[in-house]
């Protein structure tokens, strides 16, 4: 996988996330989506960064 497709899995990923964020009323299920979404901007980040 080539930066560019593994750029558009991460974006993939986090609007799939903050989809399921917007339905979620569990604080502890809204805490490890927030927690998992953190991970993949950081993830993605560090990839545009390079």
């Amino acid at each position: 996988m080539d930066d560019g497709e593994e750029q558009q899995e991460l974006e993939r990923e986090i609007m799939r996330y903050r989809m399921m964020e917007r339905d979620v009323t569990d604080p502890l299920a809204l805490g490890l989506l927030h927690d998992i979404l953190a991970e993949l901007e950081a993830a993605l980040q560090a990839l545009t960064d390079q």
